[in-house]
């Protein structure tokens, strides 16, 4: 098997591990609410890690034999796999709307890192290194405090941190290909900065994805971090590592193109998560109870009921208990009724 057929191999497996690890995130945060980024105490948190590790792993594998701009758009497979998986596994069957936004989102991101050409290996200076890290790692503790203020609209609070949660996944993938590009057969202290930026910023898009399906369901956070995930490794792949869209300005054209349709198929997903949210119970209607005017004549001590019936020559009753017996009002006491509101 030639090297290349090995890299798309090693992707869509990775894919799918992608996808059951987002399933498995998204029950597991639907049954913890109050735990936001890392339900630690349940087993499925830790089965989902071990899905998203096993995706990782093939990930960075695929990267060793295969260049970043195939690798990545066949990450994109991954919500296209998580809507048959969760029909599949968990009975929650997405909507037509969910499958053309899921459709559009995929095809334009692969049509959009189609047209990078691809170029040779090269890796980053270390000044490039570092400020690709701080710019971006500032941009994601951005999003998420944005995203924690946004926590009484669930759906902006989603897309935020799911849009953090691909940014620090697309540039974990960018080190990893600087960590490929750089291997000569064993780990140097030079290494080592570039290790641990891959697993900061690897933890980070787990834990903001996990905070991401609180809440806003499975679709539109999945959709989101598979765009913005690929975009953002296309993007520095663009600037930092050589590479061009294929057939100049045409190629440039065609490529926002994509992005348009990329991006309408997660408003698609978007508008089909909030169209399915619950409307908010109405408070129930006021109702209108009669009772009589003489309501609290009759609530009245039993002593005194007793001796209001003798002066009038009725058997001494009362109402409620207070008095033994069926009730007779006094006689010359004119009943009224007037409607009041509970």
């Amino acid at each position: 098997m030639s090297a290349l057929a090995l890299s798309v191999l090693l992707s869509l497996v990775s894919a799918v591990a992608y996808a059951g690890g987002a399933i498995v995130q998204e029950r597991v945060a639907v049954s913890s609410p109050g735990e936001q980024f890392a339900p630690m105490r349940r087993p499925g948190w830790w089965a989902a890690v071990g899905l998203n590790g096993l995706g990782g792993l093939l990930h960075v594998v695929a990267l060793a034999f295969g260049p970043l701009s195939l690798v990545q758009p066949l990450g994109a497979l991954t919500i296209v796999f998580a809507l048959p998986m969760a029909a599949l596994f968990v009975g929650r069957r997405a909507g037509a709307t969910a499958w053309r936004g899921a459709v559009m989102a995929t095809v334009g991101l692969a049509g959009l890192l189609s047209l990078v050409t691809a170029s040779p290996a090269q890796s980053l200076a270390t000044a490039e290194r570092v400020a690709v890290a701080l710019v971006t790692g500032g941009l994601v503790v951005a999003l998420m405090i944005a995203g924690r203020a946004a926590h009484r609209h669930p759906a902006v609070r989603s897309t935020l941190l799911a849009t953090g949660s691909g940014i620090a996944f697309g540039m974990s993938s960018v080190f990893t290909k600087v960590v490929a590009v750089d291997w000569d057969g064993g780990v140097s202290f030079g290494d080592l900065p570039a290790l641990a930026t891959i697993g900061v910023f690897a933890t980070a898009g787990l834990l903001l994805s996990q905070a991401a399906y609180r809440g806003a369901g499975l679709a539109a956070p999945l959709a989101t971090l598979t765009v913005v995930n690929p975009v953002v490794a296309a993007a520095v792949g663009l600037t930092l590592f050589g590479e061009a869209f294929r057939y100049g300005t045409t190629g440039t054209v065609l490529a926002l193109g994509c992005g348009v349709v990329a991006a309408g198929g997660l408003i698609l997903l978007t508008t089909e998560r909030l169209a399915h949210t619950p409307a908010a119970v109405p408070s129930p209607a006021r109702e209108e109870v009669v009772v009589p005017e003489v309501l609290e004549d009759l609530l009245v001590p039993a002593e005194a009921a007793r001796a209001s019936y003798a002066d009038a020559g009725a058997p001494p009753v009362c109402l409620y208990g207070l008095v033994h017996g069926p009730y007779d009002p006094p006689p010359g006491l004119e009943r009224q009724r007037v409607r009041v509101t509970s």
